[in-house]
């Protein structure tokens, strides 16, 4: 397989066939994120990406789900993404599912049919980073777009069929708009309505301009209690009808997986107890990205 710079894929896709077709993030300005720092967004030329499902079809054959790699692959044209999505389906027809990151620019520039099409395609599921509804906090993190085009985005998706899901931060929002933040985020949630919510906790990276802000005083970043109190107030904030809301990525301090809405009050009240202190938090040393 040919890769290109570094490869992320979502931690749900981690044994997942990772077919590489753009490089880099078509935004690349989020103040948090160093993933693509450094790398000019591209698509890869079509004869690589036919030689890599090439080797695919011959020795991936345990795999049944695809990602498509890097930031943004739906920015592709149509055409190129229905040709791409054939390939894979003829060739490599024991894979169930194709995901892939998504964008509110690119989808914008989708057409409801365009994503259906897709969907019968196989495009199965899009992850979607929302981080915040807080439109102060999205536009403090140049986000590049407010809760209102995240909740149209987010709608587009699954209006089309295709499944979503979506990841928020704790600490992103820092002290000062903590509640704010984590209210708005379950409103936002609430609004799309969305299979999948994923919850991470920020961890500051050397090298972005957020990390240089709370170096030099400018970020406060909420500490253990703080950011489980924030993740209390977003998840008593949203209303799935029928969803998953997991906060057991390795950067959370206390891992948490609730099907809403009948696990919401079991999770709140797991909440409130390692607040009290009577369920002990991940330790710091256990915590990565």
């Amino acid at each position: 397989m040919d890769y290109q710079g570094n490869i992320f894929r979502p931690p749900s896709e981690a044994n997942s066939i990772l077919l590489q077709v753009t490089r880099g993030c078509s935004h690349n300005k989020c103040t948090f994120c160093n993933l693509y720092k450094g790398t000019r967004f591209t698509l890869k030329d079509e004869a690589t990406i036919e030689s890599d499902i090439e080797f695919a079809r011959t020795y991936c054959r345990r795999q049944n789900r695809l990602f498509l790699c890097d930031g943004d692959a739906p920015i592709l044209p149509q055409k190129r993404l229905v040709s791409l999505l054939t390939a894979i389906r003829e060739q490599l027809p024991w894979v169930t599912r194709v995901g892939t990151y998504a964008n509110t620019r690119s989808i914008r520039g989708k057409t409801p049919e365009q994503l259906e099409e897709l969907r019968d395609l196989g495009l199965a599921i899009a992850y979607l980073g929302l981080e915040s509804g807080d439109d102060v906090t999205l536009r403090a993190i140049v986000k590049g777009a407010d809760s209102a085009r995240m909740i149209e985005t987010g709608r587009k998706i699954r209006a089309a069929g295709i499944k979503l899901s979506i990841t928020v931060m704790l600490g992103i929002a820092q002290e000062k708009r903590s509640a704010a933040h984590a209210e708005a985020t379950g409103r936002v949630l609430s609004a799309i309505d969305p299979e999948y919510v994923g919850v991470l906790s920020l961890m500051l990276t050397p090298g972005t301009p957020l990390y240089t802000d709370w170096r030099e005083g400018r970020f406060v970043l909420p500490g253990p209690d703080g950011m489980l109190a924030e993740l209390r107030r977003m998840l008593a904030a949203t209303n799935l009808s029928d969803g998953y809301f997991h906060a057991n990525h390795a950067s959370n301090y206390l891992p948490i997986k609730a099907h809403l809405p009948h696990d919401k009050a079991r999770t709140l009240n797991l909440i409130d107890q390692a607040l009290q202190g009577n369920i002990g938090l991940k330790p710091e040393y256990m915590r990565g990205l």
